[in-house]
């Protein structure tokens, strides 16, 4: 299990957004996270990298990628972070260089050192989401598709067994919205790597079929069998 929290109870400062929460992911899984806005779908997604604390009180179970979130101490998290991979709704790129240096800043920033290996590393990358040939250009020279594909290659910079992506299709129109989360499902289809993905675009559940979460009224609950088509569980 790559995910598995048990009665977890989540906050977004003092207030309590989640109750009792039982959430699971298995290797090489695509599962959604959905609900209105404010229903704490990016809460639930900040606790597995770190970003939030899961309240340590009530928690009966919170392990990610193998490290207990209720006991992990601070400098371990950056170690954790490199074992998943994190995409954001606004793709959070460095304007002030191209897009190859966006990704040798990741790389080197996690210990790559060799200029050769970095360099087919970001090819690779690249050519997996269809952007090989925009390595020179700079972020804003690129749509807003472009730049969430650039975004996917950096999360797969570090061979992450998990991926994050929190309403990555937000503030795309709906055909990139859809060729990315296709792009998404075939990632955790094809290799190692499972994603979790928050949104609240149902109509993309019946194209790209997964395991499904639903955020409201303060609890979690899986809600695949309301959907035609269900996950390997």
């Amino acid at each position: 299990m790559l995910i598995e929290y048990k009665k977890a109870n989540i906050y977004q400062s003092d207030s309590l957004v989640l109750e009792d929460v039982c959430f699971e992911v298995e290797p090489e899984q695509f599962v959604y996270v959905i609900g209105k806005v404010g229903t704490g779908k990016s809460s639930l997604l900040k606790t597995m990298y770190c970003e939030l604390d899961i309240n340590k009180r009530n928690a009966e179970k919170a392990d990610v990628l193998g490290r207990n979130l209720l006991t992990i101490k601070r400098r371990e998290v950056p170690a954790l972070r490199r074992e998943m991979g994190v995409i954001f709704q606004d793709f959070q790129l460095l304007h002030d260089r191209n897009i190859y240096k966006n990704l040798e800043f990741v790389l080197r920033s996690t210990g790559w050192k060799s200029a050769k290996e970095i360099d087919e590393r970001i090819d690779l990358v690249l050519d997996a989401v269809g952007m090989k040939e925009k390595k020179m250009e700079l972020p804003h020279e690129l749509s807003g598709g472009e730049q969430q594909r650039i975004a996917i290659a950096r999360a797969l910079l570090n061979h992450p067994k998990i991926i994050i992506a929190d309403e990555p299709t937000g503030n795309l129109d709906p055909e990139t919205a859809e060729k990315i989360v296709g792009l998404l499902y075939e990632i955790s289809h094809t290799g190692e790597t499972s994603v979790v993905i928050s949104t609240h675009n149902h109509s993309l559940i019946d194209k790209f079929p997964g395991r499904v979460y639903r955020c409201a009224d303060g609890k979690l609950t899986d809600v695949s069998q309301e959907y035609s088509k269900t996950v390997k569980q």
